[in-house]
């Protein structure tokens, strides 16, 4: 651990919302050039911490200080002040402005004048995270846009620099030229605060760790030292095994379930983007992954999947060896096929619906027991939902709640759930654990390969690459609109995937 002084202590940092304490009797201390892994499950208290050191939040009780000294940090412009960044796991860029104009928003207004492209090309240059000041955000992969968000800190000069799940969206090449900028800027002095899920990542590069659990630290293990399933146990309080597929197991794949063949579509927004000649198949008992960036298709080949999007022709989409490429969702359904989309809340399940109502929203065209004759059963749709949750280890609360009462992890298990209880024989999922703690995560891909056991079709779309090698039997790429081949788990490699997910030729 380098030995750098005490660069920020939090002490005794408690933080309530009603009766649910987020943070309770927290110490966290972060040295100058130190990289410290904060680690926990959702619901943890992680985002809260942060929230408190950047100012966004006040803890109901406790301390901070700032290089020895007491500080109070009312708000992220004080903290900016203090030399406190973030770059947040969700981006805050508007496409239709540049690289500059973007970076200007955060800045004071005598650092956002007309020397602001050199200082950005300067910078982005010298860290290795070059940037375009007069390019478009809208015309910039995903990882591009994480670099403005960086670059957007760095000109800010932080001494503490909090990173909210920086490689979620990264190729493992991005992912790496990122270590090492991280890894330049603590010999510089400057401190990280690094929040990530992919245990591996933070064995590699971080010095220290903090693990939260149910809002208090549970353990300061050594990275370098613990086991990813150390790390994992004590962030759960329990261990986790891995929910491999059935790759390797010498059985054969089945008959093809759903396929693809030769899918064209045009992108119906600006900021969208267009599909090329995408073929794609996928077999009975195995689970075929698609990899990719954000931002590079996956929304559009869902939506075709689904039926949301209509294909030009009915023949460019099989279920079974049925045309469908011209029906919609419902009619997909009927066909013995179901979808999650990426979006939990709003997408796959309406707020201010109860879980009853939410349980029949895939389920009331092709399930006589729920509906018939366009009338619910509604004491049918409650049963259905208290299976669900027992079924899948919701924890939701007592009765027949809203779904916007569940946080993220659960009602993705309620979501899939909903969809598994189908037994169907063809499932598209995108992002199955986007934003699920490990544990429910784990939960997750251990039902998705049991139902591919059972010989179901299951294709999954995900920006985790950790998941997608985890779980799949054979392994596809899009990249700016287009499918590679899918290829055998057990025949490629990380670094293959991530050139393929990077825009190198198939």
């Amino acid at each position: 651990m380098p030995d750098g002084n005490v660069l920020l202590e939090a002490r005794g940092i408690v933080k309530r919302f009603g009766d649910l304490a987020a943070n309770d009797d927290i110490d966290l201390s972060v040295h100058a050039g130190e990289i410290h892994a904060l680690l926990g499950e959702n619901g943890a208290g992680k985002s809260t911490l942060v929230k408190i050191l950047y100012g966004s939040l006040q803890p109901d009780a406790g301390a901070v200080s700032w290089q020895g000294r007491p500080a109070v940090v009312g708000n992220p412009a004080e903290a900016r002040a203090l030399g406190i960044g973030m770059v947040f796991q969700h981006f805050s860029l508007f496409e239709g402005l540049t690289v500059a104009e973007n970076i200007a928003l955060a800045l004071p207004p005598d650092a956002a004048g007309r020397g602001l492209a050199a200082d950005v090309r300067a910078v982005s240059e010298s860290y290795g995270l070059p940037l375009d000041p007069a390019a478009r955000v809208a015309s910039l992969p995903v990882g591009v846009r994480q670099r403005i968000e960086i670059v957007r800190c760095l000109l800010q000069r932080p001494r503490l620099l909090i990173m909210d799940e920086p490689t979620s969206v990264l190729t493992p090449q991005e992912a790496e030229r990122l270590f090492e900028t991280l890894r330049r800027l603590a010999g510089e002095g400057c401190a990280v605060l690094y929040i990530s899920h992919r245990l591996e990542e933070v064995r590699q590069l971080c010095h220290t760790a903090t693990v939260l659990r149910h809002g208090r630290v549970v353990g300061r293990p050594d990275p370098k030292t613990a086991s990813t399933a150390d790390l994992a146990r004590l962030m759960v309080g329990a261990d986790i095994e891995e929910a491999r597929g059935r790759r390797g197991d010498g059985a054969p794949a089945g008959p093809v379930r759903l396929a693809v063949r030769g899918l064209s579509q045009t992108a119906d927004t600006p900021f969208g983007v267009s599909l090329e000649d995408i073929s794609l198949e996928v077999r009975g008992g195995e689970i075929v992954g698609v990899a990719g960036v954000a931002g590079n298709g996956q929304d559009e080949l869902f939506a075709a999947l689904s039926g949301e999007t209509a294909a030009a022709e009915q023949a460019v989409v099989e279920i079974d060896g049925r045309p469908c490429g011209r029906a919609g969702p419902a009619a997909r359904r009927r066909l013995g096929a179901a979808f999650v989309p990426e979006e939990r809340m709003g997408h796959a399940a309406v707020p201010g619906m109860r879980l009853s109502e939410n349980a029949v929203l895939t389920r009331h065209g092709t399930d006589r027991d729920i509906s018939v004759g366009g009338v619910l059963r509604l004491g049918q749709a409650r049963r259905l939902a208290e299976r669900i949750v027992a079924r899948f280890d919701v924890r939701a609360p007592p009765g027949d709640p809203e779904a916007k009462a569940l946080s993220g992890g659960n009602l993705q298990k309620f979501v899939v759930g909903r969809e598994l209880d189908r037994k169907p024989g063809v499932l598209a999922v995108s992002q199955p654990t986007w934003g699920v703690d490990i544990g429910a995560a784990t939960e997750i891909r251990r039902e998705l390969a049991a139902l591919a056991r059972s010989g179901a079709a299951v294709l999954a779309i995900s920006q985790d690459l950790d998941e997608i090698l985890e779980i799949s039997d054979r392994i596809a790429v899009i990249s700016r609109g287009r499918l590679s081949s899918a290829v055998p788990a057990a025949e490629t490699t990380r670094e293959a995937i991530g050139l393929l997910m990077g825009g190198a030729a198939d």
